[in-house]
């Protein structure tokens, strides 16, 4: 039996509704589920590290989505996000009914985007410490209230000597995130690229830069202390002398849309643009 998995934000009361609607309405058309919701839903088993299943349907926003990614890293089941709140960029600008939305999966009518993710280590005394990966980005950001004083090389090559709060590095998935809210560039997520942008520096040059997917960004740290997150989630804390490394990973994620995957309707919805022009023509 063709089986899914549903992601569910846990403080939603709505997605635990949807879910249990989705659930009956694939069960009619010969597909089971299973679910990472901590309490159960009814007629669904809980997520088994060793059972498989085809997709990742996530009943949330794009931060549900970023759950579901640690759960499918490295296996190739792409993700699916129906949008429960604010419209995001990852999930579905509009929600479609729990039928609508299981007959889509029954026919498998929907189209996917590879996204890039990248790769971090944490180089402490010459040796690996840490390694993660991130969808969205990379920030090395102070862990107490001074700033961060870091020195940033990329492709083996020095760039600068930062006193900032931090700096991000994102994807294109991630330049609409925190990338974004900080004065970052928009990058359409076909665009292979990463997003290098510091965080109110004290320097004469402190623009946002976009590079290339192959190029290194080595950043070391010379203040006491410091943080590395990705996706705001996963988190490591740095000292003084320490070396992180980010490149492009060679895995990536697969995000999935029923309607029109053109970028440009996802962000004139998220943003509502006046595309009418501003004297209403």
């Amino acid at each position: 039996m063709r089986t899914v998995l549903l992601v569910i934000h846990p403080t939603r009361p709505e997605a635990v509704v949807f879910a249990q609607q989705l659930i009956q309405a694939l069960r009619s058309t010969g597909i089971a589920s299973i679910t990472n919701y901590p309490g159960g839903l009814p007629d669904s088993a809980g997520m088994d590290a060793k059972q498989e299943f085809e997709i990742a349907i996530v009943l949330g926003g794009d931060g549900t989505i970023l759950r579901a990614a640690e759960l499918v890293l490295g296996s190739n089941v792409p993700i699916l996000g129906i949008n429960l709140g604010n419209v995001g960029f990852l999930a579905e600008i509009a929600r479609p009914s729990a039928l609508e939305l299981a007959q889509v999966i029954a026919a498998k009518n929907y189209r996917g985007e590879s996204r890039l993710l990248l790769s971090h280590q944490v180089l402490r005394e010459s040796e690996v410490i840490a390694t993660g990966w991130a969808l969205n980005e990379f920030t090395i950001e102070r862990s107490h209230a001074q700033m961060v004083e870091l020195f940033v090389q990329i492709d083996d090559r020095p760039l600068s000597r930062w006193g900032c709060d931090g700096v991000i590095c994102a994807t294109p998935t991630g330049s609409t995130a925190y990338a974004f809210s900080a004065g970052g560039p928009v990058v359409w997520p076909e665009v292979e690229a990463i997003v290098v942008l510091p965080l109110a520096a004290h320097a004469l040059f402190s623009r946002p830069m976009v590079i290339s997917p192959e190029s290194s960004i080595v950043i070391d740290i010379e203040s006491r202390e410091a943080m590395i997150a990705a996706d705001g989630m996963r988190k490591t804390p740095l000292l003084s002398g320490d070396r992180v490394i980010i490149r492009k990973a060679t895995a990536r994620v697969e995000i999935l849309h029923i309607e029109s995957a053109v970028f440009t309707d996802r962000l004139v919805a998220k943003f509502k643009l006046p595309i009418e022009g501003w004297r209403g023509e």
